[in-house]
């Protein structure tokens, strides 16, 4: 599960490209919202796809495949989720909002979300999952990075799914 803000599309002013370490990317206007779109991130999207059946976990919904895979060179269109739009009483606008669609989408897979709003309800329910989870937080201004694609392909090393079921 790939979310799309901080992890694709940057927060802040990004670190200048001779910077080490730096992200690269550019600036793109999306329904009229200027969005540093992280070309790092994509290449590391890139080389988790021998692995994972990357999935857009985000507000962007089906938004994600009509400007993603075309402004950074992603396949596409890629599945994506949908949300409900209501809020029960009491529930915050993080990302446990998303943990419904993740879990019925997933079933009893094993899953690797990546994100940068995880809370206290998305640590409860990946750890109560009997399914292998993996939740991995970026940095909403340096997005994903090698560090977190290493994490991503070390943990898939060792959960691979059952015979004649998807990633």
């Amino acid at each position: 599960m790939v979310d799309i803000d901080g992890v694709v599309s940057l927060f802040g002013i990004p670190e200048s490209a001779a910077a080490p370490g730096a992200v690269e990317g550019g600036l793109h206007s999306i329904d009229g919202i200027p969005h540093f779109l992280s070309s790092t991130a994509a290449g590391h999207l890139l080389a988790l796809l021998p692995q994972f059946e990357l999935v857009w976990a985000s507000g962007w919904e089906e938004k994600a495949n009509e400007h993603l895979p075309r402004l950074l060179g992603l396949p596409g269109p890629l599945p994506f989720l949908r949300f409900a739009r209501r809020l029960e009483s009491g529930s915050s606008t993080r990302a446990h909002w998303k943990l419904e669609a993740i879990d019925s989408y997933a079933g009893d897979r094993p899953l690797a979300w990546i994100d940068d709003a995880f809370n206290a309800a998305c640590h409860a329910w990946a750890k109560a999952r009997t399914a292998p989870t993996l939740l991995v937080s970026t940095a909403p201004h340096r997005g994903l990075t090698s560090r977190e694609a290493e994490l991503l392909l070390a943990w898939a090393a060792g959960h691979s799914p059952p015979p004649g079921r998807p990633a």
